[in-house]
């Protein structure tokens, strides 16, 4: 998947600077509300309505905003292709199942299960990508994390498919399809944030309408402040925003160090969601994330190689 016309660096995780920490920090702090609004809007409004609400207004304003700001918009017939393939994988199909999953279970929960997005990337990426096998650690890493996954599931999902069981299945099979995005968004490292995300949300905006109009036929729908003023902050924030900061951290940082994000936003949307929705996570969710956590920090490596150097440096004390 991998575009030959923009080869991609040596290292996939280089060590990011102050400016890039704090983008990350920022994305983080953006997209753990995203989760919160959303619950906020489905109180009133179909899942399809939700996701349009979402990715239309944002599209537009990151198209005014290329607009204003004089970038060149390419729009031959491979750039369009791209842009599509793009917007379904990191927009249209992520954004739908993570909402229609909302409809069946706790937002808290949804981020946690969203953050096994490293672990699909880590994995196809073996198979997708010439430049990130899986090493031993890495291997270990999505191992623990997997269980992790299992825990946050339950064991009593597994005795059928109920509605909380396929409300999880499909935060999975977003996190599934934010992987792959990672892996087919590295062709767009080259191009300005603002041009790339508006490229993509414009495009997942064109896939959702249709689907939006004939499911939802929002002119049947009533006027709700509360959920439009969730759909703002999500559309403006959560997405138009969310979108050009995720692009500047891609194009520099890479995709590794990008889905990082992840590590920290369940913890965001599980305060969210306890102080304003009274939402309570259970043991086993809180015990599968730690162990998310902890094979993330595993696959990334950063922090192990800096605990073994610290170790390593320390005076041997002498023997009796």
């Amino acid at each position: 998947m991998d575009d030959p016309g923009n080869p991609l660096p040596a290292v996939m995780n280089p060590a990011m600077d102050g400016r890039e920490w704090g983008l990350l920090v920022l994305l983080t702090a953006v997209w753990s509300g995203t989760f919160f609004l959303n619950a906020v809007a489905l109180a009133a409004y179909p899942a399809a309505s939700v996701v349009a609400g979402r990715l239309i207004p944002a599209a537009l304003l990151l198209l005014l905003l290329v607009r204003l700001t004089r970038r060149p918009m390419p729009i031959g017939a491979k750039d369009l292709g791209a842009y599509l393939v793009m917007g379904a994988l990191n927009g249209a199909i992520p954004f739908g199942l993570i909402v229609w999953g909302q409809t069946r279970i706790d937002s808290g929960l949804a981020a946690i299960l969203n953050a096994a997005t490293p672990l699909f990337t880590v994995l196809l990426a073996h198979f997708l990508t010439d430049n990130e096998r899986l090493t031993l650690r890495r291997l270990a890493g999505v191992a623990v994390g997997v269980f992790g996954v299992a825990l946050v599931v339950g064991p009593d999902a597994w005795s059928g498919l109920t509605g909380d069981a396929l409300g999880q299945l499909a935060v999975l099979g977003a996190a599934l399809s934010y992987a792959l995005a990672s892996i087919w968004g590295r062709r767009f490292r080259a191009r300005a944030p603002a041009t790339a995300a508006a490229g993509q949300v414009g495009a997942a905006a064109i896939l959702v309408l249709p689907v939006w109009l004939i499911l939802d036929r929002p002119w049947t729908l009533a006027v709700d402040g509360e959920a439009l003023l969730a759909l703002a902050g999500v559309s403006v924030f959560g997405t138009a925003v969310a979108y050009v900061i995720y692009f500047s951290i891609l194009r520099s940082a890479g995709s590794t160090n990008l889905m990082l994000v992840t590590l920290l936003m369940p913890f965001g949307a599980i305060a969210l969601g306890s102080a304003f929705l009274g939402e309570r996570i259970g043991a086993y969710a809180l015990a599968g994330m730690a162990l998310i956590v902890a094979g993330l920090v595993t696959i990334d490596g950063r922090a192990l190689s800096a605990l073994s150097r610290r170790l390593g440096r320390r005076p041997r004390r002498a023997a009796p």
